[in-house]
């Protein structure tokens, strides 16, 4: 059977017949741009027509900066309980282990070392799959002791944050995070090691409120949403419209909050420029400024 025909009506298609096309195979940017996804893979999950930069995860980051993406996870064992036996419509050791199932990730971060340019580099991913990237207390503790191993074994320390907050669940103990992590960043600025924070979207809550800004060079993808209080409550408080771009990357920078903003494909080579300065080395002749 032909799988269309002719009617009165126009042309017709038999559903009988249609064959439709697989879901995944395409990806659609909120400009409206479609790429094929197998495209979008390959040209790290930025959308060539209009720059837009897919979320992407641990797993992604590390294949990006780490050399033939070898790395040794540090502390990937650890997992939250539930010391104030949070009560919601669904209990907390439940929300984790449906999300752990959901993702096969331990939790909303993700600690390695390995070599990036040929040089040892120790990289805390942060994953909004997991309950929105929210930081517990095992977010904190593994930041902490990627830190300490920084510290420990002298190797520059790279952040890549991408989180919703604090996580509620945790109360308190989620918001001691806040303290725990910058003391840390203070003792690896005391041994004078580099830290470079990447804020991609969304980086907010106590997340920016601690370690996302503080960073020796603070850097962001574009068009990243970067905030403590998201946009819907500034403006929700203020009864005030809010400026065009208001807390995106490129507004961030104008107002001096970052230090610069760079596309995806360039981090890696960026990034392991500024190590070298920060640490007075000579510039290598693969790592070269991207304007």
């Amino acid at each position: 059977m032909a799988w269309f025909k002719r009617t009165d009506k126009g042309i017709q298609t038999s559903t009988e017949d249609k064959k439709d096309t697989p879901k995944g195979l395409w990806y659609k940017t909120p400009s409206g741009k479609v790429i094929d996804t197998e495209e979008l893979k390959r040209n790290l999950y930025v959308s060539p027509e209009d720059g837009y930069h897919v979320r992407i995860g641990s797993k992604e980051y590390f294949e990006l900066f780490f050399d033939n993406n070898k790395f040794t996870e540090l502390n990937e064992s650890l997992t939250s309980k539930d010391p104030l036996n949070f009560e919601d419509t669904k209990k907390y050791p439940e929300r984790l282990k449906a999300a752990q199932e959901k993702t096969k990730l331990k939790d909303a971060v993700r600690t390695a070392v390995g070599e990036s340019l040929g040089k040892e580099l120790v990289i805390a991913a942060m994953d909004f799959a997991f309950i929105g990237g929210s930081m517990g207390s095992v977010v904190g503790e593994k930041i902490a002791r990627a830190i300490d191993y920084s510290i420990k074994n002298k190797i520059p320390f790279l952040m890549v944050s991408k989180s919703g907050g604090a996580r509620m669940m945790e109360a308190s103990l989620s918001l001691m995070q806040l303290v725990k992590t910058s003391s840390k960043l203070a003792q690896l600025a005391g041994a004078k090691i580099p830290y470079i924070s990447l804020c991609t979207d969304p980086t907010t809550g106590g997340t920016t409120a601690s370690y996302a800004m503080l960073g020796d060079i603070n850097i962001a993808e574009p068009n990243a949403l970067i905030a403590f209080a998201g946009p819907r409550v500034v403006k929700d408080t203020t009864g005030k419209d809010l400026p065009e771009g208001f807390q995106k990357s490129e507004f961030v920078l104008e107002h001096g909050f970052l230090d610069a903003i760079y596309e995806r494909k360039n981090l890696k080579k960026q990034i392991n420029l500024y190590i070298d300065l920060i640490q007075n080395i000579p510039i290598r002749k693969e790592v070269t400024v991207v304007s």
